[in-house]
């Protein structure tokens, strides 16, 4: 008989779903809300920022569907994980070459570092049911 996932997983990943539905829909409605909070110029594009708005919501329901079964969605969970990781050093070469200002990398707490590591123990969990597969 299989077992469930841990619970927290499930909480987790269904609170990044969450998360990521209701950023990618304030950036979608308000494409110039982040930049001035951050003292910004807006985009002179607002669909370049509004096309991420819509690729962030779409992983929030990625999450939700990964949340149900975390060890066998494991493939959505490493998608996030790893745009989770790059998010922030891809700000950190642009904050470093002064093409942003650092005030905008508090983004990247709400939006990546909070999850990295209950990501990495959702694919670490994702890893042992793998193994302990019959078969494998």
């Amino acid at each position: 008989m299989k077992r469930p996932p841990p619970r927290w997983m499930t909480v987790t990943l269904y609170l990044a779903a969450l998360y990521n539905v209701a950023w990618g829909g304030l950036v979608l409605l308000f494409p110039g809300v982040l930049f001035r909070w951050a003292g910004m110029p807006a985009p002179n594009y607002p669909e370049i920022w509004q096309c991420l708005g819509m690729v962030v919501g779409v992983y929030g329901l990625g999450y939700a569907l990964a949340a149900r079964d975390p060890g066998r969605h494991w493939p959505i969970v490493l998608v996030g994980f790893l745009g989770k990781l790059f998010g922030p050093v891809g700000f950190l070469y642009a904050a470093l070459r002064g093409r942003l200002p650092w005030v905008a990398g508090w983004l990247n707490v709400t939006n990546d570092l909070i999850w990295l590591v209950p990501f990495a123990l959702i694919l670490a969990y994702a890893y042992r049911v793998e193994r302990a597969r019959p078969g494998s």
